[in-house]
């Protein structure tokens, strides 16, 4: 069901003093389109919402449950054993606050006055506790098709890795640059279902930058602070269809008139 209606709870009201929660994920909103992301947040109107990937989320509730073992044991992933790093799963009391959706690791950055958060989904550990944020991903490429995280679309995937990263270092941890992706390929190539997906697991590094995220909050509190709607997004898809939805349907109202 698409989410049209305007929402009354947490909208941006520029005459209060209050501190505003911002995810990991509107930030990347308004990175995309600061047209959506104010008539999201000041306005109330939320774009349409996508169909839920429930076979990425049950991957990602997987890979969880597999780590949390070797967090117990404090050893290594056999994955991350192969790829020769020393880091195992770090063991903490927030982590399940950590890697919640509507709580995760959060962090009230004054300059902005937003309170930014975001659920991790895991985050791992030296011998000198550098922490490294780490996050799971699930895809089915052809045959033949190298998994990566270079696509254009990926750099979401990129964004949300540092904003981790970030959010770890204002915490007070001692944070890599570099994150890693744990990718679960979907094997295509068998000769029948059976009941079954076979992966194929590929642990990617990515080295992250976070000098971007301050000037964003920035930006992103100067265009909720104004009263005009921003521009959109140059590779929007909302907003194109919106525009012209809008005009069709007022043309067809003056038709009938």
């Amino acid at each position: 069901m698409l989410q049209h209606a305007t929402r009354k709870s947490n909208i941006f009201n520029p005459d209060s003093d209050e501190p505003f929660a911002l995810s990991r994920s509107k930030i990347d909103l308004f990175f995309n389109c600061p047209r959506c992301f104010y008539l999201d947040r000041r306005l109330g109107v939320a774009p349409p919402k996508g169909f839920p990937f429930n076979l990425n989320d049950a991957v990602d509730t997987l890979f969880k449950k597999e780590f949390d073992k070797y967090r117990e044991k404090q050893e290594p992933h056999p994955l991350v054993k192969e790829a020769g790093l020393d880091l195992v799963p770090f063991p903490h009391a927030d982590l399940e606050t950590w890697r919640a959706p509507f709580t995760g690791i959060r962090f009230h950055h004054k300059d902005s006055n937003f309170i930014v958060f975001g659920g991790v989904d895991d985050v791992w550990h030296d011998t000198k506790e550098t922490l490294t944020v780490v996050d799971y991903k699930a895809t089915s490429k052809k045959d033949g098709e190298e998994v990566s995280i270079d696509a254009p679309w990926q750099r979401g995937y990129k964004r949300q890795i540092e904003v981790y990263q970030w959010l770890f270092g204002q915490n007070g941890f001692t944070v890599s640059d570099t994150g890693y992706f744990v990718y679960a390929n979907a094997d295509r190539a068998k000769e029948d279902f059976s009941d079954t997906l076979s992966f194929v697991t590929k642990l990617i590094p990515y080295t992250g930058s976070v000098g971007w995220i301050e000037e964003t909050l920035m930006k992103a509190k100067e265009t909720l602070l104004a009263d005009t709607i921003p521009e959109a997004g140059q590779y929007c898809d909302f907003c194109p269809y919106r525009d012209a939805a809008g005009k069709s349907f007022r043309d067809h109202v003056t038709r009938g008139q």
